[in-house]
């Protein structure tokens, strides 16, 4: 565990098992997925959600898209694609990666059915209106997001000055800390509270936690205003 000796008693507290990130946000007629984790069929059936409107992809890399294959049952149950947001190269990926979604089957065979379009930069679904914005994590860009005073921003080493625009006025960030350690590709802990400080959110929740954060001891060393998030966390969009 890359040199980390777990304390005493650890894996006794349920927030700190963790699932890779994704986000659901529910409006008032219905929702979209942010990201599809490999664990997302456990998260959504944890979470009672049965029903989703549309999913938008922030980036291609595994642990943001290897869930996707879950989405069949959407297909299934609604006889159509599940429209998924997202850039064109992502969408390209998603073409390599489930080749098999686009084909063409004889009746009685079920695959996932993917509606892939460009993300926009205002984005309409389930009676909520999604600002988009793009950061960079390395050299891959990401897709962030904000919905009213809320903003959501999953694997960032950097937040150019056009994205850091739409950041102002936030109740509620939620910003990537992936470690202790820094990363040349993330934000790692004192980073993230740095840049949650300079923000200035009512309420900052780190996310995309590794293995190194004990969730209770490590919420002793935060600023009030700043904790970690854990699986199943729920929060009022501020419109």
């Amino acid at each position: 565990m890359l040199g980390y000796e777990y304390p005493p008693g650890y894996l006794d507290n349920p927030k700190n098992h963790r699932t890779r990130s994704s986000l659901m946000l529910q409006g008032p007629t219905g929702n979209l997925l942010v990201d599809c984790s490999p664990e997302m069929r456990l998260q959504v059936t944890r979470e009672r959600i049965y029903e989703i409107e549309a999913v938008l992809i922030t980036h291609t890399h595994a642990d943001h898209v290897m869930g996707m294959d879950d989405l069949r049952s959407i297909s299934m149950k609604t006889h159509a694609a599940v429209p998924v947001y997202t850039l064109p190269a992502y969408q390209d990926d998603i073409r390599r990666i489930y080749n098999y979604a686009f084909g063409e089957y004889p009746p009685g065979v079920f695959v996932p059915r993917f509606d892939l379009r460009d993300v926009p930069r205002d984005l309409s679904v389930g009676g909520l209106t999604v600002r988009t914005f793009l950061v960079d994590h390395g050299r891959t860009k990401v897709i962030g997001i904000r919905v009213g005073r809320l903003a959501y921003i999953t694997d960032v080493s950097h937040i150019p000055a056009e994205a850091r625009a739409e950041l102002d006025g936030l109740d509620v960030l939620f910003i990537d800390a992936v470690r202790l350690a820094p990363h040349p590709n993330h934000f790692h802990f004192e980073r993230a509270i740095e840049v949650a400080q300079e923000i200035g959110a009512g309420k900052t929740y780190l996310t995309h936690l590794g293995h190194d954060y004990d969730h209770d001891i490590t919420n002793l060393r935060l600023p009030a205003q700043i904790e970690l998030a854990w699986d199943g966390l729920r929060v009022e969009i501020p419109l």
